[in-house]
């Protein structure tokens, strides 16, 4: 499998700090060869186009985020717990790594619509985490039982991910990872019984 290939993997990292540096239509597959040290034609052996590049690097990124999240939360007690640890996951994995938060939060979104929609159903797993912490949470009694869950997901996702744009767009000037307890508190506030 492709995947498994040393250069597989060293052309996802090069296009990480690529597209980072200068920007997803700047960013031109010879570029991105070079800094992984390969031929230009070699990319095409793994990928069909930038456009492939992009969405591999993103469901190999999200990938490996949702296996460590699903393995981190295992050990919680319970659903605020979960809910923490997702955050805090969520804001350490791009606060290690500022190229790929680059990437993730402003390239991303500048691309085409039907490259929006594959991005979309890579994020499909992780929403469904999200989900299941939900009605963990209103199973358990720690969240309101009439929650919406749709809207909950949408709330929580989009809060982590405007917290990590502003981080970006403010030249990560501070830790995002000291938001966590603060972002927790905030969403969990408004899910828990009162």
């Amino acid at each position: 499998m492709k995947k498994n290939k040393p250069k597989y993997n060293q052309i996802i990292e090069a296009a990480v700090e690529v597209i980072a540096e200068n920007g997803y239509h700047a960013s031109q597959v010879s570029k991105i060869a070079k800094k992984a040290g390969v031929a230009d034609g070699t990319i095409y052996l793994y990928f069909k186009n930038k456009e492939d590049i992009l969405i591999s690097v993103f469901e190999e990124k999200m990938g490996q985020f949702i296996n460590h999240i699903t393995e981190a939360i295992q050990n919680k007690n319970n659903a605020n717990e979960k809910l923490y640890e997702l955050i805090q996951l969520h804001f350490s994995q791009l606060s290690k790594d500022p190229h790929l938060a680059v990437v993730t939060q402003l390239e991303l979104r500048q691309s085409n619509p039907e490259l929006r929609l594959e991005i979309n159903n890579v994020l499909k797993p992780y929403l469904t985490v999200i989900d299941s912490i939900v009605q963990e949470g209103m199973k358990e009694g720690i969240f309101r039982h009439s929650l919406n869950i749709p809207l909950v997901r949408q709330m929580i996702f989009g809060t982590l991910d405007e917290t990590v744009t502003n981080w970006v767009m403010k030249e990560r000037k501070y830790q995002l990872i000291e938001q966590a307890k603060e972002v927790h508190t905030l969403l969990t506030e408004g899910l828990t019984l009162s």
